[in-house]
C-alpha cells in the first residue's frame, strides 16, 4: 500500500497535473483487491487523459467491476515528472481506486493501442517492482497480460508478457479472472497459472508460441457496455460519453488495420444506443455525445438516431458530434441534423489525392463526393473543415502529392465560396493533417516496405511549398515517429534489446513530439547492434513466413494477398454490406455482419 502522507505532502506538489495521481472520480469502484477472488491492475501505458478517453478500457473496468467476485483498478504511466518523484521516493506504481501497490495484484493487464508506448509498459513494470522479462518472473509476481491491437503482432514485446489476448477484450476477460481465481484456490503456482490461462481461447502465450485465432463478439447488444463512466477530475483527450454506435468496418481501406481485424460489421440496436445515452449522460453530467466507430456515418440509422438524440437531450444543452466522416456517406440531411447542436468543426478522410490513389487503396470515393460532402458543410454554416490525408503509400507518385494540395485549395474555396454568401468570408479555415504511410500487420499492405525516412521528409517539403495558402493550416507527422512505429508494426522478438535499451537510457512517451528522442533510440538500436530499417522499409515477398502469421485475426493471408494484387491495378473492392461476399473469412468466427434492428447478412 503506498504511503499517502509521503505521496500527498511530499510528491505532489512537485509535480503538474497532480490531480493525474490521486483517483476518487465520479463513478469509480473502491472495494479493495482483498474482497475479491481475483484482482487485475488494468494499466494503461499513456498519460493519465490519454488513457481516460479510451471506450476498450471502460468496458473492461466496468465488465470486472460489475461482478461482486473481482476487481479492477486503474494505473496510468506517470509523466516524467511524477516518475522521478516516484524514484526519488522510491514510490511503486499503484492502482487509483485504493492505492495498492501494483504488485500485489493477481494480473497486470496493459492496453496497447499503439506501438509508441512500448518503452512506458516497460518504464511501469519498473515502477511496479516487476522484472521486465517474464521468463525471470517468480512466483510472487503478477501475471503480466497484454490486450489490444497491438497484440495482432506481439512479437517485438513478446519478450515481457506473459501471455497476449487476441481480439475482443470483452469476450475472454472473464474467464481469465475466473481461471485465476480457480487456481488461486487450489494453491496452484504461478507458472501452472499461466498454462492454464494459455489454454483459453483467444489467448497467446509467447513462451510457447502457440498458433491462436483472435476473439470476437457476435453480438453488440448483448455484450456488456457501461452505463456509467468514471469521470475524470481532469478533461481527458475525449472528455464527453463515448456511444459506440458499432464494432468493424467492411468498406476495405487497403492500408487500414482497424478495417481488418474489427471484421464484421456489428452494430446496435437503435432502441439500446438510446437507453445507454440516456444513462451516461445521467449518471456522468457530459454535455456531449460522441457517435463512435471506425466510421459513424456508415451506421445504418445514423440519421434517425441522431434526431432521437436531439430530440432527448439537446432541451439540456447536450451536444453530439461524429468523428471523423467517410465523404461519401455525409449529407445535407445528416448536417442539418446536427446543426441543432453546437457547431464544431467536421473531419473528413478522404487519403489520397487522386482517383488512382484513392482506388489503389480501395478508398471508394470520388472527388465529386469529397466536394459535395464539403458544399453541405459550408452551406450549412461550417466555418471549419479538417482533412486527413497519408504519403508514401504504395504506388504512390508526385502526382498523387500535387492531387493533395490542389484538393485542399479547392475545398478552401469552395468554403470561401459559400461563406461569401453568408457574409463571413474570413472565417473558412481548412486544417490539413498529413500522416506517413505505416504498413501494419493484417492488412493488404503488409508486404510493402515504408519509404525511407529521406524519401518521407522530402515528400513532405514537396507538399509543404505548394500548400502555402492563408486560411490553409497543414500539419505533418513526424518522420522519425513514423519509422519506429513501422518498425514495431513489423517486426520480430529481435527488437525487444533495443525497446529494453531504450526505456534505460530514458526514452518515455515516444508517441508525443515534444518527449520522442530520436537520438536515443539511434543509440539504442546502435548499441544492441539492431538494423529498425530492416523491418520498416523493407518488403516481404507474398511467400515468406511473415512474424506474425501465428496470429489469427480472422481475415484470412489468400484475400489479403488478392487485395495487394488488386491494388497494385487500382482495381476496387466492393463494400460486403452492400454486394456479394468478398471472401474476406472474418464470418467464421460465430458472428456474422449484423445490422441495427437484428438483420443479419
Amino acid at each position: 500500500m503506498v504511503d499517502k502522507q509521503v505521496l500527498y505532502e511530499e510528491i505532489l506538489p512537485q509535480v503538474s497535473q497532480p490531480v493525474r495521481y490521486v483517483g476518487n472520480e465520479l463513478n469509480s469502484v473502491r472495494r479493495g483487491a482483498s474482497e475479491a477472488e481475483a484482482s487485475i491492475l488494468l494499466a494503461f501505458p499513456d498519460v493519465y487523459e490519454v488513457g481516460m478517453s479510451y471506450i476498450g478500457f471502460k468496458i473492461l473496468y466496468e465488465i470486472v467491476n460489475s461482478s461482486p467476485r473481482f476487481v479492477a483498478e486503474r494505473a496510468f504511466a506517470p509523466w516524467p515528472d511524477m516518475e522521478a518523484q516516484m524514484r526519488l521516493y522510491n514510490l511503486p506504481l499503484y492502482g487509483l481506486e485504493t492505492y495498492s501497490s501494483a504488485s500485489s495484484f493477481d494480473v497486470i493487464g496493459f492496453t496497447l493501442q499503439y506501438e509508441l508506448t512500448y518503452t512506458n509498459v516497460l518504464a511501469m513494470l519498473d515502477l511496479a517492482g516487476v522484472p521486465l522479462r517474464a521468463e525471470v518472473r517468480t512466483e510472487n509476481d503478477p501475471i503480466v497480460i497484454a490486450g489490444g491491437p497491438c497484440g495482432s503482432n506481439p512479437e517485438p514485446i513478446a519478450a515481457f508478457f506473459d501471455l497476449v489476448v487476441v481480439g475482443d477484450g470483452e469476450e475472454v476477460i472473464v474467464e481469465i479472472m475466473s481461471e485465476v481465481a480457480r487456481k488461486k484456490r487450489e494453491g496452484a503456482e504461478r507458472a501452472d497459472i499461466v498454462n492454464s490461462l494459455s489454454e483459453i481461447s483467444g489467448v497467446y502465450c509467447p513462451r510457447h508460441k502457440n498458433p491462436v485465432r483472435r476473439r470476437v463478439v457476435a453480438d453488440l447488444d448483448e455484450a456488456e457496455f457501461p452505463r456509467k463512466f468514471v469521470v475524470p477530475f481532469l478533461e481527458a483527450v475525449h472528455d464527453r460519453v463515448a456511444l459506440e454506435v458499432m464494432r468493424g468496418c467492411t468498406r476495405g481501406c487497403r492500408f487500414c488495420q482497424a478495417g481488418m481485424i474489427y471484421r464484421p460489421v456489428r452494430e446496435r440496436g437503435l432502441d439500446n444506443l438510446c437507453s445507454l445515452a440516456e444513462d451516461l449522460v445521467r449518471s456522468t453530467g457530459y454535455d456531449e455525445i460522441s457517435l463512435l466507430s471506425l466510421s459513424s456515418a456508415d451506421y445504418t440509422q445514423v440519421t434517425e438516431l441522431s434526431r432521437r438524440l436531439v430530440e432527448e437531450h439537446a432541451k439540456r444543452g447536450v451536444t453530439v458530434s461524429l468523428p471523423s466522416l467517410r465523404v461519401d456517406s455525409f449529407s445535407l440531411e445528416l448536417a442539418r441534423e446536427l446543426e441543432k447542436f453546437r457547431r464544431t468543426g467536421l473531419t473528413f478522410a478522404p487519403e489520397a489525392g487522386t482517383q488512382r490513389m484513392r482506388d489503389v487503396i480501395n478508398k471508394g470515393v470520388t472527388e465529386e463526393d469529397l466536394m459535395s460532402a464539403a458544399r453541405d458543410a459550408f452551406e450549412s454554416g461550417w466555418d471549419l473543415v479538417k482533412l486527413y490525408f497519408m504519403i508514401g503509400l504504395p504506388h504512390e507518385t508526385d502526382e498523387d502529392l500535387d492531387g493533395i494540395a490542389d484538393l485542399c485549395r479547392r475545398v478552401l474555396e469552395l468554403g470561401r465560396s459559400a461563406a461569401r454568401k453568408r457574409g463571413k468570408a474570413g472565417r473558412v479555415r481548412v486544417n490539413v493533417s498529413v500522416s506517413s504511410f505505416v504498413p501494419k500487420p493484417h492488412t493488404p499492405f503488409q508486404w510493402y516496405g515504408q519509404n525511407s525516412r529521406e524519401e518521407l521528409a522530402r515528400k513532405q517539403d514537396y507538399l509543404r511549398e505548394r500548400m502555402r495558402m492563408r486560411g490553409l493550416s497543414v500539419s505533418f507527422h513526424d518522420v522519425e515517429a513514423s519509422f519506429l512505429e513501422a518498425a514495431f508494426a513489423r517486426g520480430g522478438r529481435e527488437l525487444a534489446p533495443a525497446i529494453e535499451r531504450a526505456m534505460a537510457l530514458g526514452c518515455r512517451f515516444d508517441g508525443w513530439s515534444d518527449q520522442f528522442r530520436a537520438d536515443l533510440w539511434r543509440q539504442a538500436f546502435e548499441e544492441v547492434g539492431v538494423d529498425p530499417s530492416k523491418w520498416a522499409n523493407a518488403s516481404y515477398d507474398f511467400d515468406q513466413r511473415l512474424p506474425w502469421d501465428h496470429i489469427d485475426m480472422g481475415v484470412s493471408k489468400d484475400f489479403l494477398r488478392r487485395e495487394a494484387e488488386r491494388a497494385a491495378k487500382a482495381e476496387l473492392t466492393p463494400d460486403c454490406r452492400t454486394g456479394a461476399c468478398t471472401g474476406c473469412g472474418a464470418c467464421a468466427d460465430g458472428a456474422r455482419t449484423r445490422l441495427a434492428g437484428g438483420a443479419w447478412r
